[in-house]
């Protein structure tokens, strides 16, 4: 049998709480300091551990003082075990969600620094995350006295269960995995699909891809899909590209003059413009002797995919405003139609008698234009 309970047990145990609780606060001030320190750090990784110590330090600092002053208590054997097992819980659980936090984070910070691996992309950590909170669970059980044996032998196998029931969310989930390994597509990619989506790539999660168009709404492509349609990504291997511009001016032409003009416009476009190529070869290609005009096409250099746009904009104004103060023609098609006199047959439709099998009756059937 334990003894009674005393006036100085209380005290005690008040101390040891109220110890707890102000160590907390004190480790939770220290802590904050340290995260102000480390966000003027180049690394975010810093940030991070930080963030999660600030959770775990001072739940630690309470869960010792409560243990404490459970210690100090005169609590049977029974009393004190569950306490202590309460306590032990509470804290795993508390660490884990911290640690799931922490190389959730980290995962985050080492894929935004490469380059070939999916910055933003929320499938390797909602995976990571999960891993942690699993082994955190099953720690508890281990800790509660439940063995976790026969638990991992009924996943075993319930999990072909599962896997016949969710075949497309696991498709979806190893055809996401399949992307971001392959390095095909990242977020921050312009794509084009065969089907005719295309836009910027925002994000890539365990079940779907997010891709958002230039009118700025947002297109969600599930995994399997994405992994087995044609795809054009604008991206890769290079950001940079070209575009073609078609242009055409008149046969009396002096074509080394337009050639030399053109060339102007475009190392000016190339230099002036935002997202444009300043170091960009300006190119001119003439091709066609068209039906009214001698067709070519120039080459720009663009920055990326949505930069064209404005681009060719500011092209197409520079160069129309410089061929005509240059005395250089864009003529416009031009189509002749000439009308012969004399017969013109008049196609009509099929009379009664011609439906039901019999000899026409004549008719006359041209007329003639004066």
């Amino acid at each position: 049998m334990t003894r009674a309970l005393t006036l100085d047990d209380l005290v005690l145990a008040g101390i040891a709480l109220v110890t707890g609780l102000l160590s907390a606060f004190l480790l939770r001030t220290l802590l904050r300091w340290l995260g102000k320190k480390a966000d003027s750090t180049r690394w975010s990784g810093d940030d991070v551990i930080v963030d999660a110590l600030r959770t775990v330090v001072p739940w630690g600092a309470v869960v010792s003082g409560a243990a404490a002053a459970g210690g100090v208590l005169p609590l049977t054997r029974t009393v004190q075990h569950n306490v202590n097992q309460v306590l032990t819980v509470l804290f795993i659980f508390v660490v884990t969600g911290s640690a799931a936090r922490v190389i959730a984070g980290l995962v985050r910070t080492v894929t935004q620094s490469r380059s070939g691996v999916a910055g933003s992309a929320t499938i390797f950590v909602n995976i990571t995350r999960v891993l942690v909170l699993a082994i955190g669970f099953l720690v508890v059980l281990q800790t509660l006295g439940i063995s976790i044996a026969p638990m991992l032998t009924a996943l075993g196998v319930g999990g072909l269960a599962v896997a016949l029931a969710l075949q497309d969310t696991l498709a979806n989930l190893f055809a996401g995995i399949h992307i971001l390994a392959s390095k095909t597509v990242q977020p921050g990619d312009y794509i084009r699909l065969s089907s005719g989506e295309e836009g910027y790539v925002e994000d890539i999660n365990w079940r779907q891809t997010t891709v958002r168009a230039l009118s700025n709404n947002l297109v969600v492509i599930p995994n399997g899909e994405l992994a087995k349609t044609n795809m054009t990504n604008f991206m890769r291997p290079e950001q940079q590209l070209t575009i073609l511009v078609q242009v055409g001016v008149a046969y009396d032409s002096d074509l080394d003059h337009v050639e030399r003009v053109t060339i102007e416009v475009v190392a000016e476009v190339m230099t002036e413009i935002t997202g444009a190529v300043p170091d960009h070869e300006p190119l001119v290609r003439f091709h066609t002797f068209g039906d009214s005009r001698i067709g070519f096409t120039v080459i720009l250099g663009v920055g990326e995919f949505s930069d064209q746009f404005r681009i060719k904009h500011e092209f197409i104004k520079r160069l129309h405003r410089r061929y005509r103060e240059e005395g250089i023609r864009i003529p416009a098609p031009a189509r002749t139609v000439a009308l012969q006199q004399g017969a013109v047959v008049i196609p009509q439709q099929r009379t009664a008698e011609e439906a039901e099998g019999m000899p026409p009756v004549p008719t006359a059937h041209s007329a003639r234009l004066d």
